[in-house]
């Protein structure tokens, strides 16, 4: 039983390898521009297609704690607001992610909150786990990369995501976009869910 659960191990951070490689090969074209985000006095180049206000949000494809794809198109008329962290277990990450993990309970039933980042879902089950967050759904773009190519949110050298927060409307029109402009800085909680409250009308 031992020997099958060393192979199965094995065999599941092939996988993880294999899956980062592909990732990675995936990204090396993707359009590059100079942003606004800093990493300390550093502007960061930012990969993939930015989006668009007032526009459709184009899906995308993550994986849940259990590697099973999720996809935007799975909250159809639901509104969906994206908090984005670079890396779910550091300092800020883990307290945005809280902190709206707390702000699920006085939101309407149709709302839907989700936390991305480029974390391996292991490591956000376990995240999870310790901290309690059992209100949204935290996900990760690390087995694709569709996230941060689809939205123009991967760092450039850095494989992981800039700080941003995403409203999605019902009709799946992106009606919100908070770029944080420190890499090591919150987010304006209360600018996004004042205008959650106004698309809700809650």
């Amino acid at each position: 039983m031992k020997n099958l659960s060393a192979v199965f191990k094995y065999s599941v951070c092939f996988a993880l390898v294999l899956n980062s490689a592909l990732a990675a090969d995936l990204t090396a074209n993707l359009p590059v521009r100079l942003s606004e985000v800093k990493a300390g006095d550093r502007p960061l180049e930012l990969q993939g297609t930015p989006v668009q206000l007032m526009q459709q949000a184009p899906d995308f494809k993550v994986a849940d704690q259990a590697f099973k794809a999720v996809k935007l198109r799975d909250f159809s008329g639901k509104t969906v607001l994206l908090s984005v962290v670079p890396s779910i277990d550091t300092g800020v990450c883990s307290i945005q992610t809280k902190k709206f993990n707390e702000q699920v309970v006085s939101l309407p039933k149709d709302v839907v909150l989700l936390t991305i980042s480029t974390d391996l879902p292991f490591a956000q089950k376990r995240f999870c786990q310790k901290e309690q967050v059992d209100k949204l759904q935290v996900l990760s773009d690390a087995v694709w990369g569709d996230f941060g190519s689809n939205y123009g949110l991967r760092i450039k050298d850095m494989g992981i995501l800039t700080r941003a927060v995403l409203i999605i409307d019902a009709k799946g029109t992106l009606v919100y976009q908070q770029l944080v402009p420190l890499l090591s800085q919150e987010p304006d909680y209360q600018a996004a869910l004042n205008k959650l409250k106004e698309i809700t009308k809650t």
